[in-house]
């Protein structure tokens, strides 16, 4: 259930990056995370930082916390709940700072060590994140040069304990970071007849061997070699990406688990994206390996071609619906809302994964058309230098919006 979240917090946080917004990831409170199947999908997702300096910063919370008119402190004895050191009235701080949004049933929080340290790391985020004034957040609205943004990203069944979180460090920590916190809410994920209850590992596994069976089914029997397990793994990754993101981030997810729902080359899928990828390492590849025969000259510059030898239908395509929007795509899937009032925020993040499926349908299409590397005559250069120059461009738009993902193009299926 963590899963959509984590992937979804990481992307954005690529997307971010990509446009000069200096980003920091902090690890959600109490989140039961496999750390295993996070580095499998090629996730730097970062676990909690400790040190003195964290210790301090909770003897800090603490204080505070004894100083505050919201809080009081809990004793241990019969009756209180193991680890609670303070109850906090989030309710009555809510409504005398007329917070918008919040749940109404936020009421009395029981404050544990764990808690504090939580909130000390968001703090440490904060005073250590990059600054930058994103469009989203004009300086003019926020005239302190130290705030951020703060946005939690959270699965549905966890958004309540998120809030209370949200509000005590309000209650703790008042000033300008703090009230800049927003909710990226995601929705379920659901599975379709489910025998047991599916770990964010087991799911992993499932996908993967069914990825090796799919590719059995197309290629024949696999070598049991590094570069084919390599390329699994690539692919089980891709396909589980896109499974989770190229969604709206509100809405349900429905999983289906079976065998025939994972495919090398359904046209829906993170499989697909890559083998098209690959179609293009290998189109330049062989290219390469001509001209180092003699069979092609080398490819011109640019400023030497002829583009008006391209007049296929789809090559204009190519162009005017993929590599031109391109980097307002971009733009579009990490745009933060204008500030508003409410907590919740909701962002574009799936247009990366909807966008590259349909370029590589559209690319598909076109390459089972046209045939690239012609004959080598001189009299067809010309052509094939301008549509070598328009896929490689091609080819730099998936690397591009794949590396947002955290996904290394491959070089061969």
């Amino acid at each position: 259930r963590h899963l959509r979240s984590v992937l979804l917090a990481d992307h954005l946080a690529q997307l971010l990056r990509a446009e000069g917004v200096g980003v920091r990831l902090v690890p959600a409170l109490t989140e039961e995370r496999s750390w295993d199947v996070l580095r499998q999908l090629r996730i730097c997702w970062p676990s909690g930082s400790g040190g003195s300096s964290l210790t301090d910063a909770v003897s800090a919370l603490k204080a505070a916390l004894g100083r505050c008119p919201c809080a009081a402190a809990c004793e241990q004895g019969p009756g209180t709940a193991e680890g609670v050191i303070f109850k906090v009235h989030l309710k009555s701080f809510v409504e005398q700072q007329g917070l918008v949004g919040y749940d109404p049933n936020l009421d009395v929080l029981l404050v544990t060590e764990g808690t504090l340290w939580s909130l000390a790391e968001l703090q440490e985020a904060v005073l250590q994140c990059p600054v930058s004034d994103p469009p989203a957040l004009p300086a003019s609205r926020f005239p302190s040069s130290s705030c951020c943004s703060i946005i939690h990203v959270v699965n549905c069944e966890e958004e309540f304990q998120q809030q209370q979180l949200d509000v005590l460090w309000r209650i703790l920590d008042p000033g300008a970071h703090t009230a800049l916190q927003k909710h990226l809410v995601c929705g379920p994920v659901k599975v379709t007849n489910p025998s047991s209850p599916i770990g964010a590992d087991q799911y992993f596994q499932l996908r993967k061997r069914q990825m090796y069976e799919a590719s059995v089914i197309k290629y024949g029997e696999l070598a049991q070699d590094e570069a084919w397990t390599e390329v699994i793994d690539t692919l089980t990754v891709a396909a589980i990406k896109f499974e989770m993101l190229s969604t709206a981030h509100r809405s349900q997810i429905t999983l289906d688990l079976e065998n025939n729902s994972i495919s090398t080359k359904g046209t829906k899928s993170g499989a697909f994206v890559m083998y098209n990828c690959a179609r293009l390492a290998t189109l330049f590849d062989t290219f390469q390996r001509a001209v180092e025969r003699g069979t092609y000259p080398p490819l011109p510059p640019v400023s030497e071609l002829n583009f008006s030898c391209l007049r296929e239908e789809g090559e204009w395509l190519l162009l005017f619906n993929y590599l031109l929007p391109f980097p307002e795509v971009l733009q579009q899937a990490a745009r933060l809302p204008p500030p508003s009032k409410g907590i919740r925020i909701t962002v574009n993040t799936e247009t990366v994964c909807k966008f590259l499926i349909q370029l590589s349908m559209d690319f598909s299409s076109y390459y089972n058309r046209v045939h690239v590397l012609g004959e080598p005559f001189p009299h067809l250069f010309d052509q094939m230098f301008a549509r070598l120059r328009l896929l490689g461009a091609v080819r730099d738009v998936f690397h591009s919006a794949l590396a947002t993902l955290h996904l290394p193009p491959l070089s061969q299926i």
